[in-house]
């Protein structure tokens, strides 16, 4: 999967030389394929090495368990969405037109790695601590980016962290529904639906 373009910093041990850089990028690859086709309890170290093209030594210079590899994943993955997000909203004119583009970018994303649910779910059993990570640290972003917006006027006042969470909620459950279920609306289109309903409410005018 080429959106994983770089190591995950955690408990892998870091390359020096180029050749290793581009084995441990291989390796998570690998990864993302073994655990998001197999779930993690079926997936094994040697469907890893032999969908990367190395040996089972191999491994070991760069992970030490099954686990290992996994939180590593977990954590470039969640990387790579954040990356992937915020490069759709760059040069975004206000902080709602961010949120369409970003949701629109995020469909899009999941419909092409569908293997991320699975595994950043899997996660909240296999590695708890990574996968509360995972969301927490999209959510510090989030409330940042929305108290960042409330200060230039574009945003209602009102509370950064539960707003932030119940718009990652939305995210999450519409990309599962629209990137992983059913595909029948584009990812603009569920996006223009989202957003019309964070900008205009339930309420009836």
């Amino acid at each position: 999967m080429s959106y994983l373009n770089q190591a995950a910093a955690g408990g892998e041990k870091e390359p020096r030389t180029e050749r290793g850089r581009k084995t441990l990028r291989r390796l998570i690859e690998a990864a993302a394929a073994e655990f998001g086709e197999r779930g993690y309890h079926e997936a094994a170290i040697t469907g890893i090495t032999q969908r990367a093209g190395v040996a089972l030594g191999t491994f070991y210079t760069y992970f030490e368990s099954k686990e290992e590899v996994f939180r590593a994943l977990v954590r470039e993955m969640s990387r790579a969405t954040r990356a992937h997000v915020a490069e759709a909203v760059k040069g975004s004119p206000d902080r709602l037109a961010a949120e369409r583009m970003g949701l629109e970018a995020f469909i899009a994303f999941v419909r092409q790695h569908p293997e991320l649910y699975r595994i950043i779910e899997e996660a909240q059993f296999v590695a708890h601590d990574a996968y509360r990570e995972h969301y927490l640290t999209f959510a510090d972003a989030y409330g940042r980016n929305l108290a960042a917006a409330r200060s230039r006027d574009e945003i209602a006042d009102g509370p950064d962290e539960p707003r932030a969470w119940a718009l990652i909620g939305m995210s999450v459950f519409l990309g599962m529904r629209y990137g992983i279920w059913d595909r029948d609306l584009t990812p603009g289109e569920v996006a223009d639906a989202a957003i019309a309903l964070v900008s205009e409410g339930l309420r009836k005018r």
